[in-house]
C-alpha cells in the first residue's frame, strides 16, 4: 500500500495544470489539517464532447489527493442559461450526463464509489435555497449579476431575468453543498469572484477556486459543441474521429492555440504520465515522453511531424472512447440519447446550379416567435376588416401589427390579451399601414370558419421565447426573405392537436413555462 501523499504533494496533485488558483494559503492550510471537500459541476445542457475529459482529469488528481469530490449537475442552471436545456428534456438530459460522465470517469479508470453525485434540483427548490436567492437578489446589483455572467450565459439581444439569477444560484451552491471549493474552466472566473463578493453578505463562508484554462477546440478556438468541427462527440465512430483530427489546426512548429497538443497536455499526460509518439521505423520510430516540455520543444523544433501526433492521439483517443461508445450501444441508453437529443430533420440540399434553390436547413428555430401583449386595438382607418394593434414583445417600442381578427374576436377581448407573435417577417404595409409581425391563431378547417389567437401558458410574460421541442438552441433569421418562403413551408405542418396544444410535426410549441394551446378550437392549423 502507497504511503499517503503529504499536504505539499496533494497540493501539486490538486494545482498542476491549474491557470490560477483563488485562496492558496486557505487551500494549504486545510491540506494540512484534513482532506479538501471540493465540488465541479456541469450544466445540464449540450451533449458532452471530448474537452470534457479535460476536468475529468483534474478530478482523477483530486482523488489522487484525498478529496472529498461532489459532481453536481446542474438542471436548473441549464434551464435558467436562455432555455438552453427546455423544462420537458431537463430530467432526461441529467440521465444523459450522470450516465456519459460515469462511464468516461470509468474509461480514465476513476473509481465511482470515492464520488458524490447530485442533481441540482435537488435542493435548489427547496425553501432554505429559495429564500436565500431572494436574499442575495436584494444585495446583488444588477451591473454585478449580469457581469459576473457574461462569460458563461448565452448573451442574447433581449436577455432574460433568469440569466442574471444564474451566478447567485452558482455561489449558493457552494454554501448547500458543503464544499471548500469549487472546480471550473478560467471562464467562470468572473462567478467566482461574485461569489466571493457576495456570499460573506448572507453570513457565509469565503470559498476556494481553482481553474482550468480554457482548451482550444481542434480548429484552434474554444472547443464547443456548437462548431461541429472543433469537437469530437464521445460518441463519435472512429471514421469521424480520424476525419476530425485530420482537419484540426496543429502547424508545424506552431505550439499557440494547438488543441491537438492542449488535449495531449491536460488529458493524455496526466492520465498516464507518458505519452507515446507512434512513427514509422524509417522516420526515428517510436519515441515515449515522459515530460510534456520535452514533446512541445520537440515539435516546436520539428523534430515531431503534425502527421505523426494527430495519428498518436488518435489512437489513445479511441482507446478512451471504446469503453464509452460499448456502454452507449445498450438499446436503453441508445434511447436515452435520441430522447434527451431529439434530431432535427434536416430539408433536403438543393441540386447544385438549380435556380431559386430551397434553403438548407427549414427549420422552426428560424422563426423568430415571442409572447406580446396588446396594449391597444384600433380599427383601421381605411379596412373595417382589419385591426390595427399595439403589441409588447419586451422591445423599446411596441410593435404595429394589423391582423383580420375583427369578425372573430371582439376588441375588448383583444384588449391586454397575450399572444404568440411571429416577428421576424418582413414589414410590409396593408392598406397603408405598416404591419411588423402576425399574430399566430388556430383556424378551423371547416365551415363556418373559425378563428382563435393562440394563448401562451399561465403566467407568460411580453418578450418570452417561443420555440418548437427540439429546436430551443437555434438562432432565428434576423429577417425571412419573402422569396424563400421559410415560413410558408413550415406553416404548411402547423397544426393544433386532439387536446388543444399547439404543434410543428407533432411537436410542441413551447416556452420556459410549458405549452401554447388553443382554448376551444381542436384539429385546425396555424395561421
Amino acid at each position: 500500500m502507497e504511503p499517503a501523499p503529504s499536504p505539499q504533494e496533494k497540493y501539486h496533485l490538486i494545482t498542476r495544470n491549474l491557470q490560477e488558483v483563488l485562496g492558496e494559503d486557505k487551500l494549504l492550510a486545510i491540506l494540512k489539517e484534513r482532506e479538501l471537500k471540493i465540488y465541479w459541476g456541469t450544466a445540464t445542457t449540450g451533449k458532452p464532447h471530448v474537452a470534457y475529459f479535460v476536468p475529468m482529469s483534474k478530478i482523477a488528481d483530486f482523488l489522487k489527493a484525498g478529496c472529498e469530490v461532489t459532481i453536481l449537475f446542474a438542471d436548473l442552471h441549464a434551464y435558467l442559461d436562455n432555455m438552453k436545456a427546455p423544462w420537458e428534456l431537463l430530467e432526461l438530459r441529467t440521465r444523459y450526463y450522470e450516465n456519459v460522465i460515469k462511464a468516461m470517469l470509468e474509461s480514465i479508470g476513476v473509481p465511482l464509489e470515492k464520488l458524490k453525485f447530485v442533481q441540482g434540483t435537488d435542493y435548489q427548490l427547496s425553501k432554505e435555497y429559495t429564500l436565500d436567492v431572494y436574499r442575495l437578489s436584494s444585495v446583488v446589483t444588477q451591473h454585478d449579476a449580469k457581469k459576473a455572467g457574461a462569460e458563461v450565459v448565452k448573451q442574447v439581444e433581449h436577455p432574460l431575468l433568469s440569466g442574471l439569477l444564474y451566478p447567485g444560484l452558482q455561489a449558493l451552491d457552494e454554501e448547500y453543498l458543503k464544499v471548500d471549493a469549487q472546480f471550473g474552466g478560467v471562464d467562470q472566473r468572473k462567478i467566482f469572484t461574485f461569489a466571493e463578493k457576495y456570499l460573506p453578505s448572507l453570513g457565509y463562508a469565503k470559498r476556494i477556486h481553482l481553474m482550468n484554462p480554457m482548451v482550444p477546440g481542434l480548429t484552434g478556438s474554444k472547443m464547443s459543441s456548437s462548431e461541429e468541427d472543433s469537437k469530437i462527440d464521445l460518441l463519435d465512430r472512429k471514421e469521424d474521429v480520424k476525419k476530425k483530427l485530420k482537419k484540426a489546426f496543429c502547424e508545424p512548429g506552431n505550439v499557440e492555440n494547438n488543441g491537438v497538443l492542449s488535449f495531449i497536455k491536460h488529458v493524455l499526460f496526466p492520465l498516464k504520465s507518458e505519452f507515446v509518439v507512434l512513427r514509422e521505423e524509417k522516420w526515428g520510430g517510436n519515441k515515449t515522453y515522459t515530460a510534456y516540455e520535452e514533446l512541445e520543444k520537440d515539435f516546436a523544433e520539428q523534430v515531431v511531424h503534425p502527421g505523426d501526433l494527430k495519428n498518436s492521439v488518435e489512437v489513445a483517443l479511441n482507446k478512451l472512447l471504446d469503453p464509452i461508445r460499448e456502454k452507449f450501444n445498450s438499446p436503453e441508453l441508445k434511447q436515452l440519447s435520441n430522447a434527451a437529443y431529439p434530431n432535427p430533420s434536416k430539408a433536403k440540399p438543393a441540386e447544385k446550379g438549380t435556380k431559386n434553390s430551397e434553403p438548407e436547413h427549414v427549420v422552426p428555430s428560424r422563426l423568430d416567435i415571442r409572447v406580446g401583449k396588446v396594449i391597444s386595438v384600433e380599427k383601421h382607418p381605411d379596412a373595417d376588416s382589419l385591426y390595427v394593434e399595439k403589441v409588447d414583445v419586451g422591445e423599446p417600442e411596441p410593435r404595429t401589427v394589423v391582423s383580420g381578427l375583427v369578425q372573430f374576436v371582439p376588441r375588448e377581448q383583444l384588449q391586454d390579451r397575450l399572444v404568440i407573435l411571429l416577428c421576424n417577417l418582413k414589414p410590409q404595409k396593408m392598406r397603408g399601414v405598416e404591419s411588423q409581425g402576425m399574430v399566430l391563431c388556430a383556424c378551423s378547417l371547416g365551415e363556418p370558419r373559425q378563428v382563435e389567437p393562440l394563448d401562451p401558458p399561465a403566467g407568460s410574460c411580453a418578450g418570452e421565447r417561443v420555440y418548437v421541442e427540439g429546436y430551443e438552441s437555434g438562432e432565428p433569421d434576423e429577417e425571412l426573405k419573402p422569396k424563400k418562403k421559410v415560413f410558408e413551408k413550415l406553416q404548411a405542418d402547423f397544426r393544433v392537436s386532439e387536446d388543444g396544444v399547439a404543434q410543428w410535426k407533432e411537436r410542441n410549441f413551447l416556452t420556459k413555462l410549458g405549452r401554447v394551446s388553443c382554448k376551444s378550437l381542436r384539429g385546425g392549423s396555424i395561421s
